[in-house]
């Protein structure tokens, strides 16, 4: 009894002690904010080394410059400068000062004495090789270029400067577009030139990671007597701007635009090419703009200074704003445009919020939804299972493809003039498309296809644009390198492949450009539309170069021919003249008589009025004869009866000149009032 008893006593005291109150396990669940997260993967933004940072950021200011400028229909006018800051300086703007290296051997840079002897010997071998090279007249490779000994930890640091003639910035606004991740004035449907929306706060938040130091901002708008200037940073957890200094100051030039200065961690050396690249083929696309780039270095032998002049003044129209199509649409979608619409019933929703539903239409939808469904129902009544249906209808329904009235692509005439500009090419031949359709967005797909040019390799040179942007990587899956690689038979079109320098530029605009992979640097081949389109464009090029390099070829020929006869002009100058000399010799000592015409020559070579050099030139001027006469019979055959045309250059009108202009695919006609 006691054991027993003793037993329920522990069994109280136990269950005592189970009554005590737990503290409740912290939970598990964790936030990010949107800035956390492009941080965390920079290289979704295109910041996956400090050396493509640097070409991002370029590209994101670029860009952002332009939109900004033919958003005021402002011919863009965009300054780039780069510039190196040594460590010293850098440790000087953020307030550290350099020390001397104490322990030598804590650093990933030190260098043993016999790796130092091992790696001396190796530049000694390489030294001889190179001369050796030399005297035997081969290329010798710069040893400016040979990789250095330089340590992890060991950054090169820039400061980026970007600044243009655009509409500006609101004051009280420029703190959140540039402090908040995923806000900006860009968002809607209609094409843009951005990817993520981030512009150049992927730029502040790779400055604050790489660096520490604030963005600045000066900013004024058109007609506007101050300039806004901001000094800020992000707060990468919270996602809110943090500011240093936002104040007015004067604008005594009533400049308007923006000026963004960033200073970030980068690699000039490796990404050199791809920026100036890029830049390069910015001005093709663009040759409404003027671009200036500046590289500054402590070592000038580095600096570098490249003006893209603008070679036209006629810029695409602004992009427009569109509404969704039907067939582009999903639940989502549905959902947050009847929660935004202001519209009451579903007869006005259909009819006011997608493209190609008129009220008939809109009513035959209603019909086929079933009986539960009315034109007159209120639209934010709609239940989840009646929005299902309203999407699967969407996928199943018939609708007329959207048109491509609210894209601006660059226009035949501004590719055309962007590759002479820029490549200086024997002959250039453009083609631009009809808008088309892929899953309910609109595109248009233009080409343009050159042939030799300064500063052009040998085989295909691919150029590629998306939303007139340039893409400069992932270039071998790309839709455009896939079909000038495999789809195009160049030499049905008289083009060498291999020999010729052929320049392929190929632009896509649309509402949704359908990019590929996380950096959304090429346009994928799986798209059948968008695939077709962009080889019928790259056809339709080559078709017109075929004529021209047919007219070349013959006129080559013609020259040949022409060469050929002449070269045979002395002797058979010499053979006539000798035998019209014994002519007239046997005329004279009246041998063999002749009348006419033909004792008039004989009498003239006889005193000397007709000469070889007469002959000579009588003959040159038959081979003219002939060739002019089988060129213009082939000119009569193929249609051709124009004269050979040169470059005209007009000058830019005056801002006060009033004309009314006329486009066409390939010429601007301005009548001067």
């Amino acid at each position: 009894m006691e054991i027993g008893g003793s037993s329920e006593s522990q069994n109280e005291t136990k269950k005592g002690k189970s009554k005590t109150p737990r503290k409740p396990k912290e939970s598990l669940l964790k936030q990010k904010s949107p800035a956390e997260f492009f941080a965390e993967n920079k290289n979704i933004a295109g910041f996956d080394n400090p050396g493509k940072s640097l070409y991002t950021t370029v590209r994101e200011l670029v860009e952002n410059s332009l939109d900004s400028a033919e958003a005021i229909s402002e011919l863009p006018v965009v300054e780039i400068t780069i510039e190196e800051i040594g460590k010293s300086k850098f440790n000087s703007m953020i307030g550290l000062v350099d020390r001397e290296r104490v322990d030598a051997q804590l650093y990933d840079d030190y260098e043993t004495a016999k790796a130092r002897e091992k790696r001396l010997a190796k530049e000694a071998r390489a030294q001889e090789a190179q001369a050796k090279n030399a005297a035997h007249g081969k290329k010798v490779k710069d040893q400016s270029t040979m990789k250095g000994m330089k340590g992890r930890g060991e950054a090169s640091f820039y400061r980026v400067t970007c600044k243009d003639n655009g509409k500006g910035m609101p004051h009280d606004d420029i703190p959140n577009m540039f402090g908040r991740v995923l806000s900006g004035t860009k968002y809607g449907l209609k094409q843009t030139r951005g990817k993520f929306g981030l512009g150049a706060k992927m730029a502040l938040i790779w400055s604050k990671m790489s660096t520490g130091l604030p963005i600045e901002i000066s900013s004024s708008m058109k007609a506007q007597s101050y300039i806004s200037f901001c000094r800020l940073d992000i707060d990468i957890h919270r996602n809110i701007p943090h500011i240093h200094l936002h104040e007015k100051r004067n604008n005594d030039d009533w400049w308007h635009g923006a000026e963004i200065q960033v200073v970030i961690e980068g690699n000039w050396t490796t990404y050199r090419s791809k920026i100036l690249h890029y830049m390069r083929q910015m001005a093709v696309i663009t040759p409404y703009a003027q671009f200036l780039f500046r590289f500054i270095s402590d070592a000038p032998d580095k600096n570098v200074t490249i003006k893209f002049a603008r070679r036209t003044d006629v810029m695409p129209p602004v992009p427009l704003e569109t509404k969704h199509h039907p067939s582009s649409v999903d639940l989502l979608l549905i959902k947050r445009l009847i929660a935004e619409t202001s519209k009451q019933n579903l007869l006005q929703f259909l009819q006011h919020e997608f493209v190609n539903i008129g009220k008939s239409l809109a009513e035959r939808l209603i019909g086929e939804m079933g009986p539960e469904f009315s034109p007159k129902m209120v639209v934010k009544s709609l239940t989840d299972q009646q929005i299902v249906r309203i999407n699967q209808l969407f996928r199943q329904a018939k609708f007329d493809d959207p048109t491509g009235d609210c894209l601006s692509p660059a226009g035949e005439y501004n590719l055309r003039l962007g590759i002479i500009k820029e490549l200086h090419p024997d002959m250039v031949a453009t083609y631009s498309g009809s808008a088309q359709v892929f899953e309910g967005h609109p595109f248009i797909v233009e080409a343009g296809v050159s042939v030799g040019g300064k500063d052009v390799k040998q085989g295909l040179n691919i150029f590629r644009f998306a939303n007139r942007i340039p893409l400069l990587f992932e270039q071998g899956a790309d839709v455009v390198t896939r079909t000038a690689l495999k789809r195009i038979n160049w030499g049905s079109y008289k083009i060498n492949q291999t020999q010729d320098k052929i320049g392929v530029f190929v632009s896509v605009v649309s509402t949704k450009i359908p990019f590929k992979g996380t950096g959304k640097e090429y346009i994928g081949d799986d798209i059948n539309e968008i695939a077709t389109a962009v080889k019928s464009a790259i056809q339709q090029c080559c078709i017109q170069l075929k004529s021209k390099i047919i007219k070349k070829m013959l006129a080559r020929e013609q020259q040949e021919r022409k060469r050929n006869l002449s070269r045979y002009i002395p002797d058979a100058t010499n053979a006539v003249y000798d035998v019209l000399k014994h002519m007239s010799q046997s005329h004279a000592s009246k041998k063999k008589r002749y009348s006419g015409e033909e004792a008039e020559i004989l009498s003239n070579i006889t005193a000397n009025l007709i000469t070889k050099e007469t002959i000579k030139e009588k003959l040159a001027e038959h081979v003219e004869k002939v060739d002019y006469e089988m060129a213009l019979e082939y000119a009569t055959q193929s249609g051709v009866t124009e004269e050979p045309r040169e470059d005209v250059f007009i000058q830019t009108l005056d801002p006060e000149n009033k004309f009314i202009e006329f486009q066409s695919p390939i010429f601007v006609f301005r009548l001067v009032c």
